[in-house]
């Protein structure tokens, strides 16, 4: 498959099996919710009646107290017991495998390219790293909302970009499903390209 270059004016062959697949919306749904929660500590916890600390003994005998029948301190009922239905540490991870990782994140970029909010660019770089250099080279390529992945991280590139919220500048061997289906753009340069192939494939 050849897709068009933005800044040099050629033709660029891209691997089918990357660029041109259909979207598998389960496969990928999947995936991002896997990928989301990892991030979640799953550290809450709660004591239930046989942790909470007190004594095991009744605290009155069962009739002619008047009072109502109880068998422990360390009732839920009670102020200070234990937790009738106590949280307790866990994990929500969701195991998916290397294939299914790899086609989701080929799906992904088959639909980018679909909706051609993919751009291919020979390169990418800035003279400083300067954040106004970074914008008006967007602006010049009518670009807002956009993630730039590049091969090796540029310095220039990373520094300029920190304190813009909707300009995202990652190495292509640090993507994942989610931060690519964040923004409305992105921008591959085409070593970045090469280097996608040879992990993917």
């Amino acid at each position: 498959m050849k897709f068009f270059v933005q800044d040099s004016k050629e033709y660029l062959n891209i691997s089918d099996d990357i660029f041109s697949r259909g979207f598998n919306s389960a496969l990928v749904h999947q995936v991002v919710t896997s990928y989301k929660l990892i991030g979640r500590q799953g550290s809450k916890a709660q004591k239930n009646r046989s942790e909470v600390s007190g004594s095991g003994k009744k605290p009155w005998r069962q009739k002619g107290t008047g009072r109502a029948r109880v068998g422990s301190i360390r009732s839920p009922i009670w102020r200070s017991g234990g937790v009738t239905f106590a949280a307790k540490n866990r994990s929500f991870l969701k195991k998916v495998n290397r294939r299914m990782y790899r086609g989701a994140l080929k799906s992904i970029f088959s639909k980018l390219l679909q909706q051609d909010r993919l751009i291919i660019s020979k390169e990418f770089t800035i003279t400083a790293p300067k954040t106004k250099l970074l914008i008006d080279k967007l602006r010049s390529m009518k670009l807002e909302n956009v993630l730039i992945l590049l091969e090796k991280m540029d310095t220039n590139l990373f520094f300029s970009s920190r304190n813009l919220s909707n300009v995202v500048v990652r190495e292509i061997s640090r993507i994942d499903p989610v931060i690519l289906i964040s923004y409305k753009r992105v921008l591959i340069t085409v070593d970045a390209v090469r280097r996608l192939e040879e992990i993917l494939i």
